[in-house]
């Protein structure tokens, strides 16, 4: 009797414990998505804004440099945030970071919306530097604890969902801009921008978010249920939860050493300082066809030049949204992510696309290369943000800033030069030399990628050998003692 009700009992325990799981794992699917719904229509207010502060920056100051001028202080405060995220993740709760960046930006367009007229120079000043640094800080405290909210196993479901909501938001952003702009005019427009930061903040206010402060538990949780996604992530992402990865990740723990611990973190797996600066150098091409647009939009239509460059991002957007359809179904149907060879062939691809869409097809033919740019854009996002997940939390953070980092130098230094390089040449040429330059880098990436494969390939090809020699009978222990000495 004892011994058939003892098998019951267990499975009435393993039952109940999946369906504890079960509906654990759709508590923190249903919060991660208010959460991305939050970050959504804050995503909105910033797509908004960027139409809108430019604009009334030109308009105010009635000077293209100071268009200009107000760009490199958002970008440089970006920079600078990237390099300081690590450590206040060290310190302080993910949530509070996400928090106090939504209330620092709404508080700043307040400052712009009552400013008089003759302060409105120093506030524009301070709008740039606050929401460029707060925007940096929200993205790599929401990327870098998303294995925490949502488990190891569903990070590039989550990933894929964020973007989605951001890449909807850039669509509505944009396209909207210019009617809210010309219908209720430029304080209107900063009042929606603020109530959007106000909502993002109240929705991270009401939700448990875990991440950051060091992210012990994190970091336990993370090592123990990392393994799933090595063969899916590769190399990098195996060797990072490794026992190098682990000494680096107890240095992290003040937290204030955010230079050689960020370094530290992408030295800890083959690749990772590769796949860090790949995607700098890709910022560096995106900086191109985001300045070229206008100008080739001008030469199709110089009358309306505002509808193609319009178009061209609607159809990149959907391009975006539909990948990301695809990778969840993917990630639901295999529970694996896309991968770091997802994010080199994507890269070549985007990049690839970008440089066709300014060699003068047909507009049908063009609408399709935008769509394969959209496409391609969002597998590199998704593959690029789930591989620096793999990275242990006490790194995870630091990793992520010093990739923003990276990202808003690429962007920053090419708008510079591709500016001055659209003088002198044609918007193919300048959008081919630079992402072609990401093209290059991309194949660097994919060949290190592949010879780590082969290489781990071989190792494990070589231990099953090894092990087949040591169980043969007739080998005797002398051959099997040598086998395993050496």
């Amino acid at each position: 009797m004892g011994s058939a009700d003892g098998p019951k009992t267990g499975e009435a325990e393993g039952d109940a414990r999946k369906a504890r799981e079960a509906r654990d794992t759709a508590v923190s699917e249903r919060r991660f998505r208010f959460l991305v719904a939050g970050y959504a229509v804050s995503s909105y207010g910033t797509f908004l804004n960027m139409v809108a502060l430019n604009l009334f920056v030109y308009e105010t100051t009635g000077r293209a440099l100071a268009m200009g001028l107000f760009m490199a202080v958002r970008l440089a405060s970006g920079f600078v945030a990237g390099l300081v995220v690590g450590g206040l993740l060290a310190r302080f709760s993910a949530k509070s970071i996400m928090l106090w960046a939504n209330v620092g930006q709404g508080s700043v367009m307040l400052v712009l919306i009552v400013a008089p007229d003759g302060l409105l120079t120093g506030a524009l000043m301070a709008v740039s530097v606050v929401i460029g640094a707060c925007g940096t800080l929200f993205m790599v405290a929401l990327r870098s604890s998303i294995p925490e909210m949502v488990g190891e196993d569903r990070r590039a479901w989550a990933n894929s969902l964020s973007i989605t909501g951001r890449s909807l938001a850039m669509v509505a952003g944009f396209a909207s801009a210019g009617i809210v702009v010309s219908l209720v005019g430029y304080t209107a427009a900063f009042v929606v921008d603020m109530a959007t930061f106000v909502v993002c903040a109240v929705t991270v206010a009401l939700l448990p978010i875990a991440g950051g402060k060091g992210a012990k538990a994190g970091e336990a949780d993370a090592e123990g249920t990392g393994g799933a996604s090595a063969d899916a992530e590769g190399a990098a992402g195996a060797d990072a939860r490794g026992s190098g990865a682990g000494k680096d990740a107890s240095s992290a723990k003040g937290g204030g050493r955010w230079r050689p611990v960020a370094l530290l973190a992408l030295a800890a797996a083959p690749g990772m300082g590769l796949m860090v600066a790949l995607r700098g150098v890709d910022a560096f091409g995106s900086s191109s066809h985001n300045a070229a647009l206008p100008i080739y939009s001008t030469t199709l239509d110089a009358s309306n030049p505002a509808v193609f460059v319009s178009a061209f991002w609607c159809v990149w957007a959907l391009g975006n949204i539909g990948a990301q359809q695809v990778i969840q179904r993917y990630a639901q149907r295999t529970g694996r992510s896309v991968g770091a060879l997802g994010f080199g062939y994507g890269t070549v691809v985007m990049s690839a696309a970008f440089i066709a869409a300014f060699a003068g097809f047909p507009l049908a033919v063009t609408a399709v290369i935008a769509l394969i740019a959209g496409a391609a854009d969002g597998l590199t996002e998704v593959a690029y943000t789930s591989h620096l997940q793999t990275l242990p939390a006490t790194l995870r953070g630091h990793a992520f800033g010093l990739s923003a980092t990276f990202e808003n130098l690429g962007f920053g230094v090419g708008m510079i030069l591709v500016a001055a390089a659209l003088d002198r040449f044609s918007p193919l040429a300048v959008v081919g030399w630079s992402h072609g330059a990401a093209i290059v880098v991309a194949v660097v990436f994919l060949l290190r990628v592949a010879g780590v494969r082969r290489a781990e390939r071989a190792g494990r090809a070589g231990l099953r050998k090894e092990e087949a020699v040591e169980g043969r009978p007739d080998r005797g222990d002398r051959d099997g003692a040598e086998v395993s000495g050496g």
